[in-house]
C-alpha cells in the first residue's frame, strides 16, 4: 500500500519558538515516527524572502538556525526529507505555470494573504512575491503530489487555491497529474500559543516568545516576566485564571492535569502567588526544553554535517519534483525536444 505524502515547513527568520514546538514540530515528529507516511519537510527560504528581500543574511543565518531546531526535536532524516526550498529549481517552473491559471482578483480574496497585508503594513506596496506566495505554495505541494498537508486553520484558504489550482490544472490540460492536497489541523481548542505578554501572537518582532535554543537562565526569565493577572496583588488575593499566561502554559505543556485544577482552585481562592506559580511552570517547561536544548547543542558542534544533511535531502527532493515537472511539461506540451 502507498504510504500518503507529508509536505510541511517553516520560513527562515529566525529560530524556531515553542508555538511552533507545540503547534506543528511535536506533531510532525509522531506522525513520522509512525512509519505511515513520507514525509518532506521544507525550509521555506524563497519565500522567507517575499518579505526580506534587502536582508538575506538573516534568511541565510537563520537557515541553519531552523535545521538545528528540527534535528533537536526528534525530526529524523533517516525517517523524513528534509530539504531547503531554493535548491528545488522545478518549484520556480511549477510556480510559473501556475500563476497562468490565477487572476489577481482571486489572490486579493484569500483571506490569508489580506490578513497578513495587513499586519505587515505593506498598504499597496505589496512585494509580487509576496502577493502571490499562495500560488508558489501550490508548486512546493503539488511537486511531491503531497496529499496531507500539516497546518494551522487559518492556512485553510492557501490549500483551497492549492486546490483550485490542481483542479484547473488536471482540466484544462486533460490529465491527471496534480493532486489535490488535504488539511491535517491541530486538535479543536489548541490553537495559537499566546505570547509572555498576553497577546493573541507569539513571534519574534513583539519579543514575546520563548525559543527551543533559549538556554536554562533565558527561559527561567522570561517566565517570570510573563503576564498574569494584574489584580492580585497580594497572594491572599483571589486570581483570575482566564487571560494568565501562566495558566494558560501550563494547560498545555504540564501533563499533570490533576495538579493544574488544583492549583487553578488555590489561586482562584487565593493564597497562591504569581512566583511560586511561575517557578513551577519554568520546571515544567525546563523538563521538556531541556533535553531539546542539549541535543541542539550536540547538533551544532558539527554544522558541516547539518549542511550535508540538507544537502542530500535537498538532493533527494529535487529528483522528485523533477519527475512532477517533467509531467506537467509533458501535459502542457512544452516537452519540444523529448
Amino acid at each position: 500500500m502507498a504510504k500518503d505524502i507529508i509536505l510541511t515547513g517553516d520560513r527562515p527568520t529566525g529560530k524556531l519558538h515553542i508555538g511552533h514546538y507545540i503547534g506543528s514540530l511535536k506533531n510532525r515528529v509522531e506522525m513520522q515516527n509512525t512509519g505511515k507516511y513520507e514525509t518532506f519537510i521544507m525550509i521555506a527560504d524563497q519565500q522567507a524572502l517575499t518579505d526580506n528581500a534587502r536582508d538575506p543574511e538573516k534568511i541565510k543565518n537563520s537557515l541553519i538556525e531552523v535545521a538545528l531546531d528540527y534535528l533537536a526535536v526528534g525530526i529524523d532524516p533517516k525517517l523524513s526529507t528534509i530539504f531547503v526550498q531554493s535548491q528545488i529549481p522545478a518549484l520556480a517552473e511549477l510556480n510559473l505555470y501556475y500563476l497562468n491559471l490565477v487572476t489577481v482578483s482571486r489572490l486579493e480574496r484569500n483571506p490569508t494573504v489580506k490578513a497578513e497585508i495587513a499586519q505587515k503594513n505593506f498598504e499597496r506596496s505589496i512585494p509580487a512575491g509576496f502577493f502571490t506566495y499562495p500560488v508558489s505554495q501550490a508548486a512546493d505541494i503539488t511537486a511531491f503530489k503531497a496529499n496531507l498537508v500539516p497546518v494551522g486553520d487559518d492556512q485553510e484558504p492557501m490549500l483551497e487555491q492549492t486546490r483550485e489550482i490542481v483542479r484547473s490544472f488536471n482540466s484544462i490540460y486533460g490529465k491527471e497529474v496534480l493532486v489535490e492536497p488535504q488539511g491535517v489541523f491541530p486538535p479543536k481548542g489548541s490553537g495559537r500559543l499566546p505570547g509572555l505578554d498576553g497577546n493573541a501572537k507569539m513571534s519574534k518582532s513583539l519579543g514575546n516568545a520563548i525559543y527551543l535554543a533559549d538556554d536554562a537562565d533565558t527561559l527561567r526569565k522570561k517566565v517570570m516576566s510573563m503576564y498574569t493577572d494584574p489584580n492580585h496583588i497580594h497572594i491572599e488575593d483571589p486570581g483570575q485564571i482566564e487571560g494568565n499566561m501562566v495558566f494558560t502554559y501550563l494547560d498545555i505543556f504540564d501533563p499533570d492535569k490533576q495538579k493544574v485544577a488544583k492549583l487553578k482552585e488555590h489561586y482562584q481562592a487565593g493564597g497562591l502567588g504569581d512566583v511560586k506559580i511561575k517557578r513551577y511552570l519554568n520546571e515544567v517547561l525546563e523538563a521538556q526544553l531541556g533535553p531539546i536544548r542539549k541535543r541542539r547543542e550536540e547538533f551544532a558542534k558539527d554544522l558541516p554535517s547539518v549542511y550535508a544533511m540538507l544537502k542530500e535531502g535537498s538532493q533527494k527532493a529535487n529528483a522528485v519534483a523533477e519527475q512532477t515537472l517533467a509531467e506537467v511539461r509533458d501535459a502542457i506540451g512544452v516537452n519540444y525536444f523529448g
